[in-house]
């Protein structure tokens, strides 16, 4: 018999119980389904990730700073950059450097390719001609190497003499006044730098800054590893330094950050050695991780209940094939009896069971596909609105064929015990079966 002549055959003996058949195709394709949509989501989830951690320069990256700067950083972060800033003298950030010797221990450690020590800059508070608020700003210098995705506009220009330019986060433009997000791109804005030797004997905060503005180039698209901070190019970046730094004695002017591109494999053990240097480290892992954690739970949890219900269509698989081999007993009896030999009694049976895991796991394909389209639509104007660059659902064609693949794989195996029943049977006792 031809493939094809034994997929057609099976296809019609299928239908011959509609009703028995479509059930126990049901049952593969709630399986399929839930597997194939769960698979389409982690595609989504890691795709936006992968991006992510590559924009920000990739699993050897590494961020170097001292503890307490670790520590205001990521009080930023969990307030997406927006705390307003007042006037009390304790609002001022109270910058920590990193050492000399903190830098050439960590520069020699064994697995660090490279070492670069940004120059400090730090600014009070950032404000527009739209508002009276001011906000408390935490500045990020565009380095090569580093990319971000944007909503609107273009990221600041790396040119060290172009004209102050920075990129701010959607909340940001939206807290100074910019409901329209796009209408901030062009705007000038005004950013508080404090002198470090003013600051330190002057009882007024306001007395010890210098107001700049700088021309907002665009606005970042929110991510995962990107929601606080500002965007500064090198000219603002070295002007902002340049105020920080003024009247300070030569070779007092330090950084408090460094980032360097070290061996993934000796990653952690790069940053153990560091906390015992005296440095916190974080790369863009840590930064995704407990995202990445939370999806993969929810997924699993769902992987669990389409492995139910394929388990549950395996058995239905078993209970139609039985059926079918017992209501067509004298017919296999005839076959038998006209010279088909057990292994062709043996391939129908279980070619009945692959076209079954065909259909469930087609329609959970094309069922998946229209939800995930539905669902990439809802989540963009709802839920994820903040992450416009996030794709919810992406079907890799490679990965629903092996899905499918695996379930014709489970449905022949559920199959082959009715079919060797059927290829046991003695053709003249089928014969005489009632």
């Amino acid at each position: 018999m031809k493939v094809l002549d034994i997929i057609h055959d099976a296809n019609s003996n299928l239908w011959r119980s509609k009703l028995r058949s479509f059930l126990t195709i049901l049952a593969i394709f709630v399986g399929s389904f839930t597997i194939i949509l769960n698979s389409a989501i982690n595609a989504g989830v890691n795709q936006f990730l992968d991006k992510q951690i590559e924009n920000m320069g990739g699993e050897g990256y590494l961020e170097m700073m001292p503890k307490s700067t670790y520590d205001s950083i990521s009080s930023m972060l969990n307030n997406n950059g927006i705390i307003e800033y007042t006037e009390e003298r304790d609002n001022g950030e109270t910058t920590s450097y990193i050492k000399d010797e903190e830098v050439e221990k960590a520069k020699n450690l064994d697995g660090v390719e490279s070492f670069y020590l940004l120059s400090s800059a730090s600014a009070d508070y950032v404000t527009s001609k739209r508002t009276e608020k001011r906000y408390r700003a935490m500045m990020n210098l565009v380095v090569p190497g580093i990319t971000f995705d944007m909503s609107n506009g273009k990221a600041p220009n790396t040119d060290e003499n172009a004209d102050y330019e920075i990129a701010i986060n959607e909340d940001l433009a939206k807290a100074l006044g910019y409901e329209n997000i796009a209408e901030i791109v062009g705007e000038k804005i005004q950013i508080a730098v404090p002198n470090t030797l003013k600051c330190y004997s002057t009882i007024k905060r306001n007395e010890c800054q210098t107001i700049i503005e700088a021309t907002v180039v665009g606005t970042q698209a929110p991510g995962i590893l990107s929601m606080a901070g500002s965007r500064a190019n090198m000219a603002l970046w070295n002007r902002i330094n340049e105020i920080n730094t003024e009247g300070l004695p030569e070779g007092s002017q330090h950084s408090y950050q460094a980032v360097a591109n070290v061996d993934p494999e000796k990653k952690d053990e790069i940053k153990k050695q560091l906390e015992e240097i005296g440095l916190s480290a974080m790369s863009v892992e840590d930064e995704a991780g407990m995202f990445q954690t939370f999806f993969d739970a929810i997924l699993i949890v769902f992987n669990i209940f389409g492995a139910i219900a394929l388990v549950a269509a395996s058995i239905g698989i078993i209970n139609t094939l039985f059926m079918a081999v017992q209501e067509r007993t004298r017919e296999i009896g005839l076959d038998k009896a006209l010279g088909m030999s057990n292994s062709k009694v043996f391939l129908s049976f279980t070619a009945e069971a692959i076209m079954l895991g065909f259909w469930g796991s087609l329609f959970g394909i094309v069922v998946s596909m229209i939800v995930g389209g539905i669902a990439n639509k809802v989540a963009t104007e709802t839920f994820l609105s903040d992450f416009p660059t996030f794709q919810l659902t992406i079907f890799e064609p490679w990965t629903m064929i092996s899905i499918a693949l695996i379930i014709m794989f489970i449905a022949f195996l559920a199959g082959t015990l009715p079919a060797r029943r059927a290829s046991k049977k003695n053709p003249i006792d089928a014969l005489r079966y009632e």
